[in-house]
Parts: structure tokens; sequence; C-alpha cells
């Protein structure tokens, strides 16, 4: 659970999460990882860990990107599964882990959302069209990319060349499928964010975002044979 600067969000989507381990009768921990926040964040994290012991936390001296986060959680999760659930509180953790038992038979659960019109329009055109290229790109046939996808752990110990932005679920998805892990896609449904604004839409984000597509794209589309 990556965090940076959700201290009105972080207590309720903690709380949420092992919740959904109850409802869906699994065991799990929550590793909220402080990406560097400079608010309360840290504070309300303490707080959850004193009242559950399966909450952990992972810091940031400074902000290090949701990729980052991502990576640095996963490389110290305990568990045969990782689920991405971002700490801002708009996702309900029940939404994808029910589908949990789907990992019997595939090794990547993908959903897609079915209340698009819970995102305000701007970031409904950007994510379509963020998608399309994507799916254009790489011609892997996905309704959404961007979305709290459940992954065998064992899939992800794979990879390098991590990226440290918004691009990490595409580039994880891309070299999955490519690598033929098979994957099914499920419908979810997204949330509200209650307080605060998304970290996904700035300059820097867009820059890094841009970097990392040409990247994964050098690597796969400009040699005689795809490197992932």
């Amino acid at each position: 659970m990556p965090a940076l600067n959700e201290e009105a969000n972080i207590d309720s989507a903690v709380a949420r999460s092992l919740k959904a381990f109850e409802d869906c009768r699994l065991q799990g921990e929550v590793l909220v990882v402080d990406d560097g926040s400079g608010d309360r964040t840290p504070e309300r994290i303490q707080a959850c860990m004193a009242q559950d012991a399966r909450v952990r936390v992972l810091a940031h001296a400074a902000p290090q990107g949701i990729g980052a986060s991502f990576w640095d959680g996963v490389s110290q999760a305990s568990g045969r599964a990782v689920v991405y659930i971002p700490g801002d509180d708009e996702s309900d953790p029940g939404e994808i882990l029910r589908y949990y038992p789907l990992l019997e038979r595939v090794d990547i659960v993908i959903p897609f959302i079915i209340n698009r019109e819970a995102r305000p329009l701007f970031r409904r055109v950007l994510s379509s069209l963020y998608g399309f290229i994507v799916r254009f790109t790489w011609r892997i046939r996905l309704r959404y990319t961007n979305g709290t996808f459940l992954i065998r752990r064992s899939v992800l110990d794979e990879f390098g060349h991590h990226s440290r932005g918004f691009f990490f679920q595409v580039e994880i998805l891309v070299r999955a499928i490519q690598r033929g892990h098979p994957f099914t896609e499920v419908p979810c449904r997204l949330g509200r964010r209650r307080t605060g604004a998304s970290k996904a839409f700035s300059w820097h984000s867009l820059a890094q975002v841009v970097r990392d597509y040409l990247r994964l794209l050098r690597e796969q589309n400009f040699f005689g044979r795809s490197r992932v």
C-alpha cells in the first residue's frame, strides 16, 4: 500500500484492507510503504500497527515514486500473492480480493472498472487514451491497465528494470503477458477519493511515464528479440 501524504485516508484504507481479508477468509498482511510523507501519515500508520499485528510499514526518507514504493513493498512482502492497493482509500480492497481463488488457475487477476463515472470526465478521457496507446503498442487486449491487480509473487520475482513511477503497472502486465503468464480480467467497482488530490497528474509524473514507456518500447520493439 503506497502512501504519500495520506493522513486523512490511510486509516480507512488499512481498515478496509483488513476487513477484506476477513470477509474473503484470507490470511494476509498490509505492508504500507510511506513514500516520504511530510504530513502525519507516519503517525497514522504507527497507530494502525499498534491496533493490528497484520500491519507493517516500510518508510522512505524522501519520495521515490509510486512504482518504487510498490517494488520495495514486494521485496519485503511475505505472502505468495501480492495486490496493489493505493493508500488514498479510493479502491475497495474487497473488490479484487474476492477473486483470490482465481489464482489457482491463472497467474494474474486484472480488474476493469465498471463504474467509470466515479471519476471526473477529464481523467476518464486521459485513462482511455493511455489504455489505447498501451494496447496499440504492445498488442495486448486489456480493458484496463491501471487497476489493483492481483498477482503471484513468483511472477514478480522474474522481472528487472523496475519503473519507479506510475508506469509500473503497465510494465508488469506487458512483461508478464509477453512471457506467457495466464491472466483473467474481472469486473470491479471504483470508489471516490474522500479528500486530497491524486498525485498521478503532474508534469513530473507525466515525464516519468513517457521515459518509462520509451524505455520499455526500446527493449521490446527496437531489437531483434524481446529482453523481458
